[in-house]
């Protein structure tokens, strides 16, 4: 009687697929097996580690970032400085006239009214002027970006003048809006001729040109540069490195 096959074999060592006669062995993964054993792919890398970077702490300029425009307003009046930017209408000349009136009062040091890229109302800017008329102490005007029609009034207010390189001067006429009844028109038209003639006197007393020529030039859009302010008298020099 013939035994039977798995006589021949060590207890517990099952044949080796494909290879006749011989025991099956483990193999590691990944590596080709013997003829007629289905391959086994290996465990797959592990990916390497995202490189680091050092920590840097992120920069902040002000301690409360929703009030900067407060904060930098107040550190310039820290300073005794006065920033008047955009269209000077009502509101913004309380303002100016506010901060003027408050510099005036605490000390006797000059003020520095800054005046960048800026434009006003007629009746605006005759508000700001009348203030600088009467505060005590020296105000310092300097002018950047552009500078244009009745705004032009608030500079030759100031006891000094300086331009920025990049100043640029338009001499306009003042735009009024008028409404109203026809007698309120004209009541309104005469009050608005008085003072852009107020403003065109102001320009001839600083430049020391005739009243005439400063409206000339104010009809035909006049513009100057840094330098022809100079020359025209609107302003005493350019600005200088501090």
């Amino acid at each position: 009687m013939r035994a039977p096959l798995t006589d021949s074999f060590p207890y517990g060592q099952p044949l080796q697929p494909g290879l006749p006669g011989q025991p099956w062995m483990p193999r590691e993964p990944g590596r080709p097996g013997p003829p007629g054993e289905p391959f086994r792919p290996g465990p797959s890398p592990r990916p390497s580690a995202p490189p680091t970077y050092p920590v840097v702490p992120p920069s902040r300029g002000w301690i409360d970032s929703s009030d900067w425009p407060g904060q930098v307003f107040k550190r310039l009046l820290e300073r005794r400085i006065v920033l008047a930017s955009g269209c000077l209408d009502g509101e913004a000349a309380t303002a100016a006239c506010a901060q003027l009136l408050t510099l005036d009062a605490e000390g006797d040091q000059p003020i520095r009214l800054e005046l960048q890229g800026l434009d006003a109302e007629l009746p605006a800017a005759l508000t700001v002027m009348g203030v600088l008329d009467t505060v005590r102490v020296p105000v310092l005007g300097y002018v950047a970006g552009r500078l244009g029609g009745p705004a032009l009034g608030v500079l030759a207010a100031c006891g000094h003048r300086r331009a920025y390189p990049n100043a640029v001067f338009a001499l306009a006429e003042p735009r009024m809006n008028l409404g109203g009844t026809v007698t309120e028109v004209t009541a309104q038209e005469e009050q608005a001729r008085s003072m852009a003639e107020t403003l065109y006197v102001r320009l001839a007393e600083v430049t020391g040109r005739p009243v005439d020529e400063i409206r000339r030039d104010a009809r035909r859009g006049r513009f100057l540069t840094a330098a022809d302010a100079v020359a025209y008298g609107l302003v005493e020099g350019q600005a200088e490195p501090r």
